[in-house]
């Protein structure tokens, strides 16, 4: 059974390594954006930026993150928020380029947060991006990536099922789809209790 399930994720990737490989380079691109905006910013906006960050440096330092309860509802309710989203779209033709759109956003938030820690703060800003940036984006990402390439190969076959062939049985295709977004949004459910009960312990260890 092993040998069989395995042999299904190896066919599914490589039926879909194009669409990873183009959202691969749209999430690269969408980083590569948010460093540049880091360095158009003026020179009174990084300032505030600065001072917010390290308001809540201090506040880590001293007491970790208060109210993990609300941190991580918050935190879980965005992650739902966001399959939720890429799941709804991907139910319909016109949604594909809102979902490339979140892909390439998430990249930019994620290049500008870690391109402004580095800007600012140098080797500080790297250490600090390794504790509380990189542990919970090495799940939430490839989750969205692989939320992504679902939602757009499911909306690419609606393309074809019906309005080119107009033939094909859609409901084992949409089944797929929705086992796929919510076994990435356990991913992301993880990722939403990493970055509440780990990441603060792991930011108050390299600023101390």
């Amino acid at each position: 059974m092993r040998n069989r399930f395995g042999q299904t994720i190896q066919l599914y990737l490589v039926e879909h390594r194009t669409l990873y490989l183009f959202t691969i380079v749209l999430f690269a691109m969408g980083i590569i954006f948010g460093t540049l905006i880091v360095n158009a910013l003026a020179a009174e906006q990084k300032q505030e930026l600065l001072s917010f960050l390290q308001y809540f440096f201090g506040s880590v330092s001293d007491q970790g993150i208060p109210e993990t309860n609300q941190h991580f509802q918050q935190s879980f309710g965005q992650y739902l928020k966001t399959v939720a989203v890429m799941w709804v779209f991907g139910l319909s033709i016109i949604g594909l380029p809102v979902i490339l759109l979140l892909l390439f956003l998430k990249g930019l938030i994620v290049g500008f947060t870690v391109g402004f820690l580095v800007n600012q703060l140098k080797w500080q800003g790297v250490t600090f991006s390794l504790a509380g940036v990189l542990p919970q984006n090495m799940l939430v990402v490839p989750a969205l990536l692989i939320v992504g390439v679902a939602g757009i190969s499911f909306s690419l076959r609606l393309i074809r099922t019906r309005l080119l062939t107009r033939q094909g049985q859609i409901l084992p295709h949409f089944l797929s789809y929705t086992c796929i977004s919510l076994a990435m949004l356990g991913v992301m459910t993880m990722a939403a209790l990493f970055e509440t009960f780990v990441s603060p312990h792991l930011m108050r260890y390299v600023l101390n």
